[in-house]
């Protein structure tokens, strides 16, 4: 039961750390974002309204996903652990397998 139940955790903590790494793309998404719109402003001055709003959509559109996989690591961190625990011991209690031994 014990290595079960440190095989749950493991993959767990496992997968949010791999879900975690979406968290690199927006930042290079949005840096380029903004790199490129400073570069835009330089060069036309005049056009810094329309291109600091456009700018800002696109970032908060890219940040979505570094969101998104937040989310899913804090539920495979919090959430998943407790659901698949119960379903190994409902599993035990119905005889589906031997836990001990």
């Amino acid at each position: 039961m014990e290595l079960a139940l440190g095989i749950i955790l493991g993959c767990c903590a496992l997968g949010a750390g791999i879900a975690m790494i979406a968290g690199i793309g927006p930042g290079i998404g949005e840096g380029n974002a903004v790199a490129s719109a400073c570069e835009a402003i330089g060069r036309q001055p005049e056009s810094k309204g329309s291109v600091t709003t456009t700018m800002i959509m696109g970032c908060a559109i890219a940040e979505t996903t570094g969101l998104y996989a937040l989310v899913i690591a804090i539920l495979l961190i919090f959430v998943a652990p407790g659901m698949f625990v119960n379903a190994l011991v409902s599993a035990a209690d119905k005889g589906l397998f031997n836990l001990v031994g």
